[in-house]
């Protein structure tokens, strides 16, 4: 897991080498997003490979990230993901998709996520219990990758999610609470929106509603980009369920979120 003490370089330049090959040797897990962009994930991968004896796996997923139209470190990771879900169905290889889910490197994790978001042999009850143990890893690129790798499921299945997310917003853990707003974002960031929820807004209640007065600003802050989002087409809604959260929930966390919810509204 991540060092608590190493809080990682502030600029690619300045990540000293020998943490960069450990970083690309699957050794340790990214201490912040400097570092998260700067690891050669070809270069992870093959290390990977080589050290499970699955070199063979390499060849046709570097043809597939040389295929991508835009290599980024998210459209990379997506690729990786896929490619690994395919060659590890064709090899009946369930132990490989163990070893990259317990994987002490949080790249290596985000990958395995994308091997349930790719798995058309699981409905959407099974995808987000498989899921669920990545949206509450301590690692935040793990989190923010596996609500990515699920979404179009979730999209494609907003009314069973829905149903099922709103179990999760009583967990303990702040993180599972949060993945259930980060992932039905109307808009979300660096995902396709969700039109469904763009225009009816509502729909999320069920999610939205037990989290209106979260203790986790983590939360909160989700909470109030949802809300953020659907402002942009659906501006009514947000301000009369801001209205009434004020009055039902007056307290701290109920006004930091709706602060932060109509602050596009507010700009107006």
């Amino acid at each position: 897991m991540t060092d608590p003490k190493r809080k990682g370089a502030r600029s690619t330049k300045d990540i000293p080498a020998d943490i960069l090959q450990q970083l690309n040797a699957g050794q340790i897990e990214t201490a912040n997003l400097v570092e998260w962009l700067a690891v050669d994930q070809k270069l992870l991968l093959e290390n990977l490979l080589n050290q499970h004896k699955r070199i063979d796996y390499l060849s046709p997923i570097l043809e597939k990230i040389d295929q991508l139209k835009k290599q980024t470190v998210n459209t990379i990771n997506e690729a990786i993901g896929f490619e690994l879900f395919e060659l590890t169905i064709k090899n009946n290889d369930k132990e490989f998709l163990e070893i990259m889910s317990n994987h002490q490197a949080d790249l290596i994790r985000c990958w395995a996520t994308y091997t349930i978001g790719k798995n058309e042999s699981l409905n959407i009850t099974e995808i987000l219990a498989r899921i669920q143990p990545f949206s509450a890893d301590k690692h935040f690129g793990v989190r923010e990758i596996c609500w990515m790798a699920v979404r179009p499921k979730i999209a494609k299945n907003l009314d069973k999610s829905i149903e099922i997310l709103s179990g999760w917003t009583t967990n303990e853990d702040q993180n599972i609470r949060r993945f259930t707003t980060e992932s039905t974002r109307p808009r979300g960031v660096w995902c396709e929106h969700i039109e469904v929820l763009k225009q009816n807004p509502e729909l999320g209640l069920p999610i939205l509603e037990p989290l209106k007065s979260d203790k986790s600003e983590y939360v909160q802050d989700s909470v109030a980009n949802w809300l953020n989002d659907a402002s942009k087409t659906q501006p009514e809604f947000v301000k009369q369920l801001c209205s009434r959260w004020e009055t039902e929930s007056n307290i701290k966390e109920t006004k930091y979120i709706t602060k932060k919810a109509l602050r596009t509204l507010n700009k107006i």
